[in-house]
This record gives C-alpha cells, structure tokens and sequence, in this order.
C-alpha cells in the first residue's frame, strides 16, 4: 500500500511502527544509500521469495507517497525528461501518446534511457503525458505502489523461469492518501490542536507576533504540557530558489540517526521473513487514558 506523506517518509514510519510490516521502504534511506530502483525491486522481490519458501504466499507493505523523488536515477531521468520535453514542446504537442515515449526513449541519455526502458508501459506513458502548466513531469500523480508490484511481477517472473522462485504472486496496491486525512482525530489530536490554538491567542493577547504556537511535553499528562512561542525567523534556513537566496523553513525529513528509524532498522529484518502483523485496532474515545489518550509511536520512541 501506498500512504500520504508528500516528500518525507513520516506517515510510513510510523505506519511500520504501528502495524510491523514485511516491508516499509523510507525515502530518505533511498536517498541516503543512494538506492537504484532495481535494488528496491530486488529488495522485495527477495522478502516476497523468502516468505514463499515458507508457505507464506501473502505479505504486506508500505511505500512512501514521495518515494520516486528520492531514487538518484529517477530523479535524473524526471529533470531529463522536462528539459527534452520543454525544448521540444510544439513537436511534442502534436504526438499521440505513444509516439511521445518513443521520442523521449530515444533522446535520453544512455543511462537514462536505460531506468525509463525498465519502467512499466503505463508509466513511461504517465512521465510522457501528465504534465503540469509548465511542461514539469507530475510527480504527484506517478503511481508508484502499482510501479513497483509489476517490476517486482516481472522479476519473480524471470526468477520462476530459472528455477530460483516457487511461489505465487498477485498484488493488490492500494493508496491510503484520502483515508488518512479524512479520519476523526483521537482525544491526543483534539487536545493538542486545542492547546496550540488557545496558545495562539494567548500570544496575540501578549502582543507577541512573528512566532509559532508551540506545546511540548506532550507524552505526559496535558496539566504537564509546556506552552510557548518559537520565532519564525529561528526556523528559517537560506535556500536558492529561481536564481536567489531566500529564507524558507527547511523540509523536516526523517533522520536515519533517529530512534524511531532505528527501531524500524532493528526489527525490519526478522518482520520480513515473520508474520509479526500488530492491529492497533480503532480509535477509543472513552475509558481508561492509557487506552484513549495514546500519542503516536514515533514521538514515544523521540521522547523515551
């Protein structure tokens, strides 16, 4: 399954964390290892086989909405593909669909050509046709979970021809991106939000402006929260943006050095092979606190 998030990996690690997938992959891990696509695929094609081996021909996994962003190859191959496109945008305009993704297969560079040739039909025919008003590959719309089950479909596939691979394969992918924003929030949600807006206002009735409502302390009881105010400018970083330096708050990542990713890092390898599945089960509203009032587990595993 695929789960919201845009650029960072957050809402998938804490997925993982809650639910112990045979897999989650984490963008900014990709990026750090500088992962090829292949190796993903091969990554999960290898969990798929070493459960089949087991009898177990089912599995799980979460995969990051902003995931292709991060992978080096394909972030080269989308800046290729909007520099060919834009360059050539009359011409282009005038193709059918198909005829757009033989003209950027043969205009790419070796290696790109090579990452866009090993990419399923549908797609090359996405990265060619789903442009946004500036002629930008949109990246958005990229739909990766059903990407990666086919290249995955296609390996195993290769692997079962030469005798390395026994099992079964059909996947069922799935985005969780509206679910996730239109779920209820929990007692944690609604206290936490209240508070920064009661917090907010207090700093307006302080004359305090250029600040961010902020509550901390949050893992403990809400008569233990600490209210405050964090400077705008503290959080800004200079980045180049169209040619010139401005400030802008800086993307918040998941940091591999983390406890959170080095939970998943430490377990991952054994929920491959294991079925360790966890149902949190749903939101409770009602009864004890340690039941109703749970904060996530990511900001427990930050806190511990």
């Amino acid at each position: 399954v695929k789960v919201m998030g845009r650029s960072a990996s957050h809402i998938a690690l804490e997925c993982a964390l809650q639910t112990h997938p045979n897999f989650a992959i984490v963008s900014e891990e990709v990026a750090e290892k500088k992962m090829t696509l292949d190796q993903i695929v091969t990554d999960l094609a290898n969990i798929v086989a070493s459960r089949a081996a087991d009898g177990n021909n089912f599995g799980v996994g979460i995969i990051p909405e902003g995931l292709v962003e991060f992978i080096p190859e394909i972030k080269v191959l989308i800046a290729e593909l909007n520099d060919l496109l834009a360059a050539n945008a009359e011409a282009v305009e005038a193709m059918d669909k198909n005829e757009k993704v033989a003209f950027a297969a043969g205009k790419l560079s070796a290696e790109s050509a090579r990452v866009f040739a090993s990419l399923p039909a549908g797609i090359q025919m996405q990265l060619c046709n789903d442009r946004d008003p500036h002629g930008n590959v949109q990246v958005s719309l990229i739909e990766t979970e059903k990407m990666l089950a086919e290249m995955v479909k296609t390996k195993l596939a290769a692997w079962k021809a030469e005798g390395k691979y026994n099992g079964k394969f059909s996947a069922q992918t799935h985005f969780f991106g509206y679910e996730g924003r239109c779920a209820a929030p929990s007692n944690y949600d609604a206290d936490y939000c209240y508070s920064l807006g009661y917090n907010a206002a207090a700093l307006i009735g302080a004359g305090k402006t250029g600040y961010m409502s902020s509550v901390r302390n949050t893992i403990k009881c809400a008569d233990e929260w600490i209210a405050g105010g964090i400077p705008i400018t503290m959080m800004m970083n200079m980045e180049r943006r169209h040619g010139e330096d401005k400030p802008v708050i800086r993307k918040a990542l998941v940091e591999l050095s983390g406890k959170p990713f080095k939970k998943l890092a430490e377990n991952r390898a054994a929920w491959a092979v294991e079925t360790s599945y966890i149902y949190p089960g749903p939101i409770q509203y009602f009864g004890p606190s340690e039941v109703c009032d749970l904060v996530t587990a990511t900001l427990m595993l930050e806190k511990a």
